[in-house]
């Protein structure tokens, strides 16, 4: 066959799943699970895999809701990455249905042609994407060595070739005073409280003072028992992010003089911890992305570059990492009217609506064709090879 032959062979074989994949998209998002919980989510995904004749290994490296499924037997191996776990009290607020739904579709399709094109496809189960690291865990137990590119879509109010991806940490602080009776003696207290909120000002400060792609937001998740007691123990939760995995360093620094000096000023100790996995920013492999757009545009979709047409979403992901350990695209697909933002109420209900169906059929079809361009197109992966070997080196991302 040849590549025009493959990729109406792909995008007949996402049609004739079309009704399976959009229920399967549905009942995820009617069923929202949080990070490392996503047993139904895993389940729905495994089931169908096997049910298509792909045997995926389930419960995979460790992880109890992640999974990997491979098709084809020689030749490059594409990964195609599913997410599906959803946010606290907004559910699927970033579509993550549409991803995993997507994500299964291109891959089952690619897996239909796999043995005429010559190559691989992995499926994988990627989860906890929301905070909880699953593909950095995922890296450390070796799930991409052998993998020559990976790809994912993204829903957002708009197709853009990529999110605006920035590094990120989360940081726990813990500010240690002492009680005393705030009216009899409130001269024998240091007060946990004032050092927490002193930070937050020092921090609000420095605002002012950092790049305009790094943000740093955090909130108080202890404050004090009763207004009469000064408070001897108070806890914050931060977010630090920055452009990249690499300028994230000095920022981080940055903000730990902030609190520290708050904790110093009131006679206060200060305990901190940096906690779960660093989010690497992201590096779109820019064949892969041509390749992507001229798929998408077959389907009518029209991918817009952030930069030049002022569209821009601006998130953390952990795709960032995989992208610094193998050639990678994270492209957005549009579900929601302009103006949508990710992670809203309202975005929840576009990932379930008909636009939200149109997006897993289309990005199951632009993904599928990207992999038959990657196994087949003269010379495709070696420009992809030679644009991810102008990655930074040395960054440690798992």
């Amino acid at each position: 066959m040849d590549i025009e032959a493959l990729k109406q062979a792909v995008c007949d074989r996402v049609d004739a799943l079309a009704p399976r994949l959009v229920h399967a998209s549905r009942a995820i998002h009617e069923h929202p699970e949080l990070n490392y919980e996503e047993h139904f989510a895993h389940g729905l995904l495994t089931d169908l895999l096997a049910d298509q004749g792909i045997e995926p290994g389930r419960h995979a490296y460790g992880l109890a809701t992640a999974f990997d499924a491979t098709a084809g037997d020689t030749g490059p191996t594409v990964a195609v990455l599913c997410e599906y776990d959803a946010l606290p009290g907004v559910g699927h607020a970033c579509g993550h249905n549409v991803i995993a739904t997507a994500g299964l579709g291109a891959g089952l399709a690619a897996a239909f042609v796999a043995q005429q094109a010559g190559g691989r496809v992995r499926i994988m189960g990627t989860p906890a994407e929301e905070g909880g690291g699953g593909k950095v865990k995922m890296a450390r137990a070796g799930a991409f060595h052998g993998v020559d590119a990976a790809m994912m879509v993204h829903p957002a109010d708009a197709d853009l070739i990529t999110i605006d991806c920035i590094a990120i940490q989360e940081l726990v602080v813990e500010f240690q005073g002492k009680a005393a009776h705030a009216a009899a003696a409130p001269w024998e207290g240091r007060n946990a409280l004032d050092a927490a909120v002193l930070g937050y000002m020092n921090i609000a400060t420095l605002r002012q003072h950092i790049r305009p792609n790094e943000r740093i937001h955090g909130i108080f998740t202890k404050s004090g028992d009763k207004p009469n007691i000064v408070p001897a123990e108070t806890e914050m939760d931060w977010y630090i992010r920055s452009g990249t995995i690499e300028s994230l360093q000095p920022l981080k620094a940055r903000v730990l003089n902030c609190l520290e000096s708050a904790a110093q000023a009131c006679g206060c100790t200060m305990s901190h911890e940096f906690v779960g996995e660093t989010y690497a920013d992201m590096i779109d492999n820019q064949p892969m992305v041509q390749s992507y757009v001229a798929n998408a545009a077959r389907l009518g979709r029209i991918v817009l570059d952030p930069t030049t047409s002022g569209h821009h979403v601006v998130g953390s992901t952990d795709m960032g990492n995989v992208s610094y350990l193998v050639p990678s695209i994270h492209p957005m697909i549009k579900v929601a009217p302009d103006g949508v933002p990710i992670h809203s109420v309202e975005f929840a209900q576009w990932a379930a609506s008909p636009a939200g169906d149109q997006a897993v059929i289309d990005g199951a079809k632009a993904m599928a064709m990207t992999i038959v361009d990657l196994w087949t197109s003269p010379g495709l992966l070696e420009r992809v090879r030679a644009d991810f070997a102008r990655r930074p080196e040395g960054v440690e991302v798992y």
